[in-house]
């Protein structure tokens, strides 16, 4: 079952799809549906994430296995009907993996990266964190131990995973007698609004039984405002992925009891002080934006965003075949490319030097494939040249991040 080669001929066509979608906005010249910043980071975390996924489906599909032939409680056959009790099963336990990341703290700081985006579209339904995709792996446990085969639990994920790209979109017309059975895209909208008679409904993935069984069903009525109650205004690519841990931190130091610090980590996200994030961001974040972005600016970013995508798609046909250095190397590379696209839209007066990091990584693979060690002086001696003659640094500020 772990063949990831596969998959990078499925992934481009999340490209087509966002294509395709972006032409339908363009074309009817709809507005507030596509953000440039926001769909650059949305897109920089789902390919982080589909990246170190590699290294996790692999471990979690060998535990599957282990529980299921070691802890199984029934012996469920491999019959056509099965399939329809999986996809039920599995759509259970997403529902009370997604209700629990919203409830409980410490996972609501994996999936708070998901609801970040204030726009609602396809590239919205890539923003998961390895994260939340390591807690959901974990809730998936249960199914093998039920008896289900992993091979049949991984098939029906799958199908999980396609099916909720679909409801990240406001392309497709309401279907009210869908939505007797399915969660659609406007009831998948309704659980990504900020307005208060939405919040914390439509849990499920591809049915809405539980959500109505549980009482957390709500249809659209008006149109949803996207995004958190309290937005984190920032498109940092770490800021975005740790910033609730900081907070969750920040208001443990701030209490003096085990039971206090508990409460704050496994608690509902209702009990945090709305006062601790401005007070982090203060410290943590810089107020450089970019108001506005020339063609050369987006470029680079675009280009950057580009080679990340096409080196993901090549480590995930090749990660059976490639050594680890060579998958630890082409990770670390687009990791930091990522990083630094976040920064270039934070204005990051830092840049420059992940820059020198990231052509020091670069140069660094080839140098040691090659065992000639000597030759890390060139990288090192270039650096400074770039630095102390050419002034790299006020260069890189003036040019690309524009804000001297």
């Amino acid at each position: 079952m772990n063949h990831p080669e596969y998959l990078a001929f499925a992934l481009p066509a999340f490209f087509l799809f966002l294509w395709l979608e972006y032409a339908v906005v363009k074309r009817k010249k709809l507005k507030n549906i596509y953000k440039y910043e926001s769909s650059i980071s949305n897109i920089s975390i789902g390919i982080a994430e589909r990246l170190l996924n590699l290294f996790i489906t692999a471990s979690f599909y060998q535990l599957y296995n282990w529980i299921y032939e070691n802890y199984r409680l029934l012996e469920i056959s491999n019959a056509w009907w099965i399939w329809i009790l999986m996809l039920l099963a599995t759509d259970f336990v997403w529902y009370w993996y997604h209700r629990l990341g919203h409830e409980v703290n410490i996972f609501w700081g994996a999936h708070i990266v998901h609801h970040q985006s204030e726009e609602f579209n396809f590239t919205v339904a890539a923003r998961i964190t390895t994260l939340q995709a390591i807690i959901r792996n974990v809730f998936w446990c249960v199914l093998p131990f039920i008896g289900f085969h992993p091979n049949l639990v991984m098939t029906i994920l799958v199908v999980h995973g396609v099916y909720s790209f679909f409801t990240h979109t406001q392309m497709l017309e309401k279907q009210r007698w869908l939505e007797y059975i399915f969660i659609t895209p406007s009831l998948h909208g309704v659980h990504h609004a900020s307005d208060e008679k939405y919040l914390d409904k439509n849990y499920g993935d591809v049915f809405v039984f539980w959500d109505k069984l549980f009482g957390t069903f709500q249809k659209e009525e008006e149109k949803p405002k996207y995004g958190l109650t309290h937005p984190i205004n920032s498109y940092s690519f770490l800021w975005q992925h740790f910033h609730y841990y900081f907070e969750l931190y920040e208001a443990a130091k701030r209490k003096s009891s085990i039971k206090e610090k508990l409460i704050i980590y496994f608690g509902s996200p209702a009990v945090m002080d709305q006062e601790i994030r401005p007070v982090i961001e203060k410290k943590w974040l810089s107020k450089n934006k970019s108001e506005s972005y020339n063609f050369k600016y987006k470029g680079y970013i675009n280009g950057q965003l580009i080679l990340s995508f096409a080196m993901m798609i090549a480590l995930t046909y090749y990660f059976e075949k490639f050594d680890e250095f060579t998958k630890i190397s082409f990770t670390a590379f687009v990791l930091i490319s990522l990083i630094n696209i976040g920064a270039q839209l934070e204005q990051k007066r830092w840049l420059p030097y992940l820059e020198h990091l990231r052509f020091l990584l670069f140069c660094s693979y080839f140098i040691i494939e090659s065992e000639h060690y000597m030759l890390f002086i060139l990288p090192l001696g270039f650096i400074v040249v770039m630095e102390k003659i050419f002034n790299f640094s006020n260069w890189y500020q003036k040019s690309i991040l524009k804000i001297i």
